[in-house]
């Protein structure tokens, strides 16, 4: 641990004491691996400002366990018969934590201020709303340009999320700061790189799901440190526990592990299109040379040695178990001998290229086992370990041969798919475009049929198989660990943390 690390821990460490001194079982005190980014659902971006969220700000909808889109802030909701519009009524008696109504035109208000506000991260998100009318006090229509099948889960997220239009028009920008919502929790202050602290809002409306008077969340980026404090009894929860820790907290009966397979994925993705620098070396060339690295692949070596068996192996941008994995592609088995054939057919028996990997250790390792696994293929792979912030302008500039990237994931495929594999969308580092892939991705969004959407899923899987602009190689588990005291704990595979039910025995 560098010396800022250490530093930080003893700090946490004396705080710490200090908030168990004067405080009881009824404050929650979680380790996040990360320090959220702005708490503005309309600016936000970071995986670990989501779970902050779900103490502050209720959503329209939300998940359960097996991914279903279950009311929140929403009572039901009913679409057009030309799946143009779509009808929401709203839970009646809910109020802000500034005392005022969350209403329809709450609604309405939230919904254009995440389209409109200049830096708006989810303006691509609802960008095939046109417009919302308040048909009533609890009513609301979503108006659509076209059929968007992916809508009610993009409403389970920070799109959903309503904010207090009192509270937002006299903060303005600043909003992020002191966010209001209508979530159990409301915001008392923030101190950046040390800790977030709500309070229990006594007006929630679902109050009687709510066991704690305050959640303090701690940002500790050393997955070691954030043992230590649980270990110590300074947490009651951690998020994202390294998977080499498993084994060794197993035996400590004071402690429980809760894992769930993520709905994102790790994989490796490749410059084919971004830039000029995609026809620099021939694993962006050539469709063959990206075929023949993933034959150097096992990937389940690669989970056993680099994540100590904590993820389930995949080849899509969904997991095995999940319910849109398109089941016409399967897992390809690891076969040298053919990767061999293939390079040697594409004339690069030892092409050569640099993988771009963020600095986190778990990247780390994965880039080393991929190096060593593709060089019996005869490939050269140079790892660039590069600052996550940095990693990603490098890619959205196309300065990378291929890339080591993560994704949290969304609830529905499109989530995890048209960003990236769409002509020209914001998170489509690999440069790939495809007429033909876009258009069945368009069609996959226009139809709420599931089983036309499936079939729809593996044409697509089969065109960016045989392309190959990502490599996916695994699944991960989010890994939890929390005191064995901590009961209600719902696994839902968002790695969301759901405050309501929760309690300390």
């Amino acid at each position: 641990m560098n010396f800022s690390a250490l530093l930080r821990a003893l700090v946490f460490s004396v705080t710490g004491m200090l908030l168990i001194s004067t405080s009881n079982a009824q404050t929650l005190r979680i380790g996040l691996a990360e320090d959220p980014d702005i708490l503005d659902p309309s600016l936000a971006r970071t995986f670990v400002g989501r779970i902050v969220f779900n103490s502050l700000c209720d959503k329209l909808f939300d998940l359960d366990e097996k991914l279903a889109i279950v009311p929140q802030l929403a009572t039901g909701y009913e679409w057009s018969a030309d799946q143009k519009a779509l009808t929401i009524k709203l839970r009646p008696g809910v109020t802000f934590h500034d005392g005022e109504k969350m209403d329809a035109a709450a609604v309405k208000y939230s919904l254009e201020r995440h389209k409109t506000m200049p830096g708006s991260n989810r303006r691509g998100e609802l960008a095939p709303v046109t417009g919302v009318d308040v048909l009533d006090p609890q009513t609301v229509r979503l108006n659509l340009a076209a059929p968007f099948a992916p809508l009610l889960a993009v409403l389970t997220d920070r799109a959903g999320m309503i904010v207090s239009p009192k509270a937002a028009q006299a903060a303005g920008e600043k909003f992020g700061a002191a966010p209001v919502c209508s979530g159990p929790f409301r915001f008392v202050e923030r101190v950046a790189q040390d800790r977030i602290v709500v309070e229990r809002f006594a007006n929630y409306w679902n109050k009687g799901a709510i066991n704690f008077e305050r959640i303090v969340y701690t940002p500790i980026i050393d997955a070691t440190v954030r043992l230590a404090n649980l270990r110590s009894g300074q947490l009651d929860f951690i998020e994202r526990m390294a998977p080499s820790d498993v084994p060794g907290l197993k035996s400590d009966s004071r402690f429980k592990i809760s894992r769930i397979v993520e709905i994102g994925y790790q994989g490796i993705t490749i410059n084919i299109g971004k830039s000029d620098q995609a026809q620099k070396n021939p694993l962006g060339r050539d469709a063959r040379v990206r075929e023949a690295l993933e034959l150097s692949l096992d990937r389940a070596a690669i989970v056993q040695v680099a994540m100590d068996g904590e993820a389930q192996i995949g080849n899509q941008w969904v997991a095995p178990n999940n319910s849109w994995y398109a089941k016409n592609m399967p897992i390809p088995k690891r076969d040298v001998a053919k990767a061999k054939a293939l390079l040697a057919a594409a004339g690069v028996p030892n092409p050569s290229f640099t993988l771009m990997t963020p600095t986190t250790s778990d990247a780390q390792r994965i880039a080393q086992v991929v190096q060593s696994m593709a060089k019996e293929a005869g490939f050269d792979v140079k790892i660039q370990s590069t600052e996550f912030a940095t990693s990603l302008n490098l890619a959205d500039k196309g300065q990378f041969d291929a890339y080591m990237l993560a994704w949290s994931g969304r609830a529905d495929p499109d989530g995890n798919l048209f960003s990236f594999h769409a002509c020209k969308q914001p998170l489509n580092y690999a440069g790939f475009c495809k007429p033909e892939t876009e258009a069945l991705i368009n069609r996959s969004r226009s139809t709420n049929d599931p089983a036309q959407r499936r079939k729809i899923f593996e044409q697509i899987a089969e065109t960016i198989g045989k392309e190959r602009p990502v490599v996916y190689l695994f699944h991960r588990h989010w890994l939890w660990a929390h005191s064995a005291k901590l009961s209600g704990l719902r696994t839902v595979p968002d790695g969301l943390v759901r405050v309501q039910g929760l309690k300390l025995n």
